[in-house]
């Protein structure tokens, strides 16, 4: 063990259990504005990043992570049909990114009651639906069961619209579709689920695709487009533009070309929105790293001041102003290890509390979500402590110049 790293310890051990020293109060300081800075900064991070995923997660749930439709088909939810045939189904599947295919049945329509009315979209889904997304959010009743007639027309329906038309579980509702000729549905509510995000709560209504086909006089082959969900959501991009090129040739028996979409690409404001808040988290680190770092520069200056006397002796006996410089250096880093320490136990505690018993609630008309999200990904909270000791440690190299100030024969005297 080097003499410097040695003195050091023998400094920070004798500071820890002397309380008298005019430095005491400003170390613990330092390293409270270390332990907060860190713990914000963590939070920061968490609570974005789990932001982004809920919110994320919403919007796939209801359009998956890729959409195929039909070349020609406009932004409306009323789209021109095409073929989803065993052979398209079996080169969607068969793409290495692609982790599931469904297919899918859009239709507007109109929800009458005897005192209200409102206009939705029902979503006709097929037994290869996946409903871990509406399973996690359903509130009353149960999903869809393929092969399950025994109740007629069944759906799915948000909170929000059962409230707004009052309905129930168990109830049924006639909904009305324009067309020529009108037609109209009656439909038993088999299912109530609440996902918090109004602007789909209020607008989606799941039932089977037969239903929708039948309104549509389609074949049994025809769907409003096929969704598709990838293994890896970084590669999103880079897998739609390669499925864009391969599909956009490929025609069915009505001549339809097809057009490959990703959801980032149906929702551009969401998403756009969601990599702003990439942004705050860089402002908060930055000035938390800026406040500790002040923090950790002010208690060094104070320590240095007050170890005048001892600076003058190492230097009489020889030692040089890089080896005093590396002792003072030694002590910011176990000073600050010690604030990481706790910034880091600060943040895991909030974020099990919060994870477990939802403390903070925030308004899902506003943020989507019921409660604060948090997300404990090990990477980042490495990078975090990794990046905020060697910030702090770079900001104290100026202040450690302050050793080569001092000379022997005036600190000696200092008191």
């Amino acid at each position: 063990m080097g003499i410097e790293l040695f003195i050091a310890r023998r400094i920070y051990g004798g500071d820890k259990q002397n309380d008298k020293r005019v430095s005491s109060p400003a170390i613990r300081i330092a390293i409270t504005g270390i332990a907060l800075g860190l713990a914000v900064m963590i939070l920061s991070v968490c609570i974005i990043i789990g932001f982004k995923k809920e919110v994320r997660a919403k919007v796939v749930g209801f359009g998956s992570h890729i959409q195929v439709t039909a070349f020609d088909s406009s932004n409306s939810y009323e789209q021109s049909p095409i073929v989803f045939s065993d052979s398209l189904a079996e080169v969607l599947s068969s793409h290495n990114a692609i982790s599931h295919v469904q297919e899918y049945i859009s239709k507007p329509g109109i929800i009458k009651t005897d005192d209200n009315f409102m206009g939705v979209v029902l979503k006709g889904v097929s037994e290869r639906y996946d409903w871990d997304f509406f399973r996690k959010n359903l509130v009353q009743g149960e999903i869809l069961h393929a092969g399950d007639t025994t109740s007629g027309n069944r759906a799915i329906l948000s909170r929000e619209i059962a409230e707004k038309l009052h309905l129930k579980l168990g109830n049924s509702f006639t909904c009305y579709f324009v067309q020529e000729p009108v037609r109209a549905r009656r439909f038993t509510i088999a299912g109530i689920y609440e996902t918090n995000f109004e602007d789909y709560d209020k607008l989606y209504v799941i039932t089977e695709k037969e239903v929708l086909a039948t309104l549509n006089g389609w074949d049994a082959d025809m769907v409003s487009g096929i969704e598709l969900l990838v293994k890896d959501y970084d590669n999103l991009d880079q897998t739609t533009q390669e499925l864009f090129f391969s599909l956009a040739s490929h025609t069915d028996r009505f001549g339809n070309n097809l057009y490959t979409r990703s959801i980032k690409d149906i929702n551009p404001m969401i998403f756009n929105w969601l990599n702003l808040l990439d942004m705050n988290v860089w402002v908060i680190i930055i000035l938390m790293l800026v406040v500790s770092g002040f923090t950790m520069i002010s208690g060094l200056l104070i320590i240095i001041l007050e170890r005048t006397n001892m600076i003058g002796m190492l230097k009489s006996m020889g030692a040089r102003n890089f080896s005093i410089r590396k002792v003072f250096l030694y002590l910011s880093a176990f000073l600050i290890a010690q604030g990481m320490l706790w910034g880091n136990l600060i943040a895991l505690i909030f974020c099990i509390l919060q994870e477990r018993f939802q403390l903070f609630k925030l308004d899902p008309a506003t943020y989507y979500l019921s409660s604060v999200p948090v997300d404990l990904n090990p990477i980042y909270i490495l990078l975090l402590n990794i990046g905020t000791l060697l910030a702090t440690l770079l900001m104290m190299l100026g202040p450690s110049y302050l050793v080569s100030r001092i000379t022997p024969a005036r600190s000696i005297r200092f008191e």
